[in-house]
């Protein structure tokens, strides 16, 4: 019985070792396929340096993605070349959009980080979770960060700007989804279902079960190495967007779990339909006056944390915890993903989806706010202020006085 558990223990002490050996090498030199954050530019292999391949595919096995997923045999199929219901009610333009490139782009990225830093630096700006440590963040709250080791790029996902067609492109660079045998290509030709589905994703969140208490040590080193980058928008047009596509539509999930609370609570109705679908036939849909009470109720917080599509970007992202390479932005969308693609050395692999050009605009504030009460807007000001200072969004004046 003494030998069995003797080899046992030595071969445990062996893989902690090849571990830390691994961990060392990594953080000191790092593997030759990946791309360095600093320049936001992919390194050249020495002129006849070869690589060893079976060194490669054993820190591909220990830090990478794991095998694809093989879509091989199941039902695919393409989005719709007409717009859905679903992107009619959101105002879709399904019109292909140019990407005119300005001279001044790379000041405008600059001043961007700039913002970003100079707020999360600044005293007077306090907000929730602002001065934790990147340690402090629980592994829940990094299921956003999607790493590609492939390219060395980590995005984080913002529901709501452009994200289902960010992840497409995420699952193209990675290869981490595979349809008949091959990996995919074009980012539209990736079923929606699956662009959303957790498991087609490498993200932070996941690192705990593969690299146990390495795992933190990991991310550390891949936040230094990568290029980092987000997609964010104006707050409180996020806001209305997400009212648009969850609450406007017959979406099952959304109107249990969220709506018919809220007819409860907000509009009286002690007996809500048991489906959304009597309930629309019926007349009776959240008004955008509920999703307000609903977010500035404190009773909603301590219940649960804000859904993903309502959550503010620095509860989702942690900018000042995470030192972003690129920050986006969905008004300035089409040029903003050329000129990310142009940095990470992949346009000439793929571009970015034409942009389902969201016709929920900063103009549309003042009519969706108009029956929004003075300290109700004041409140949710307050809510998403960080989001508007850190991403340097203009503070709505007009919707915040009489």
């Amino acid at each position: 019985m003494a030998r069995p558990r003797l080899f046992r223990l030595w071969l445990a002490l062996g893989s902690v070792l090849m571990i830390l050996l691994i961990i060392v090498y990594w953080d000191n030199v790092g593997t030759a396929h990946f791309y360095l954050h600093t320049s936001l530019s992919r390194p050249h292999p020495t002129p006849g340096q070869g690589e060893d391949p079976d060194a490669e595919e054993f820190l591909d096995k220990l830090l990478g993605s794991g095998k694809p997923v093989d879509l091989s045999g199941r039902k695919t199929e393409l989005p719709p070349a007409a717009p859905s219901m679903e992107e009619s009610v959101r105002g879709y333009d399904w019109s292909p959009h140019g990407a005119p490139q300005s001279p001044d782009q790379g000041r405008q990225q600059a001043e961007r980080r700039r913002v970003l830093r100079a707020s999360c630096a600044n005293a007077s700006l306090a907000f929730p979770t602002k001065e934790r440590s990147f340690d402090d963040i629980p592994n829940y709250e990094l299921n956003h960060l999607i790493v590609d080791d492939r390219h060395g790029v980590i995005y984080c996902y913002v529901p709501k700007v452009a994200c289902t067609n960010w992840k497409r492109v995420m699952i193209v660079l990675s290869e981490s989804l595979l349809d008949r045998g091959a990996p995919y290509r074009d980012p539209l030709d990736i079923p929606r279902e699956h662009v959303h589905n957790s498991s087609t994703h490498l993200t932070f969140n996941k690192f705990w079960r593969r690299y146990g208490r390495f795992s933190r040590h990991l991310m550390k080193i891949k936040l230094k190495k990568y290029t980092k980058f987000l997609f964010v928008r104006d707050p409180f047009v996020r806001l209305i967007s997400a009212f648009r596509s969850k609450f406007e539509l017959e979406n099952e999930e959304f109107y249990r779990r969220f709506a018919m609370p809220m007819l409860r609570l907000y509009a009286n109705l002690s007996s809500p339909p048991a489906s959304v679908g009597e309930a629309f036939g019926a007349g009776l849909r959240v008004s955008f006056a509920n999703f307000i009470q609903y977010l500035l109720d404190p009773r909603t917080e301590r219940l649960a944390p804000f859904n993903e599509h309502w959550r503010q970007v620095y509860r989702l992202c942690h900018p000042c915890q995470i030192d972003y390479d690129f920050v986006g932005k969905l008004e300035t969308l089409d040029e903003d993903a050329a000129q990310l693609l142009r940095l990470l050395r992949v346009d000439g692999r793929l571009r970015f989806p034409p942009s389902y050009r969201n016709r929920t605009a900063s103009s549309w504030e003042e009519d969706w706010f108009a029956k929004i009460p003075l300290a109700w807007r004041q409140q949710l000001y307050k809510l998403y202020e960080a989001d508007f200072v850190l991403f340097g969004y203009p503070k709505p004046e007009n919707l915040l006085r009489d």
